[in-house]
């Protein structure tokens, strides 16, 4: 049994075509696609809308606290909370020691 329908095949071929030609854009940005990948991303997209038959797209992981570890790698969480590990949200941080002499 096929994975991808006859339509999905023709969006997909339409689109690499048009990204060859040069006349294929983004749908945020409007910006002119420029690799064959994402030319195949966006006939696929195209494909699902239109209803044809199509894999679902792979899920991601959700990251802890609402925050991907790249964007916290690079000091960006929007002034709205910092990163905290899953140790300190579960209150198992490291807790002070006393010595005992």
């Amino acid at each position: 049994m096929a994975k991808y329908g006859s339509k999905a095949k023709s969006e997909v071929g339409s689109a690499i075509r048009r990204e060859k030609k040069g006349t294929l854009t983004s749908s945020k940005s409007k910006k002119k696609v420029t690799s064959r990948k994402q030319a195949i991303a966006i006939g696929l997209s195209k494909a699902r809308r239109n209803g044809a038959k199509v894999p679902k797209k792979k899920s991601r992981a959700e990251p802890v606290c609402g925050r991907s570890v790249k964007m916290v790698g690079r000091g960006i969480t929007d002034g709205l909370q910092s990163f905290r590990s899953p140790r300190e949200l579960s209150g198992l941080a490291a807790a002070p020691v006393l010595a005992m002499s």
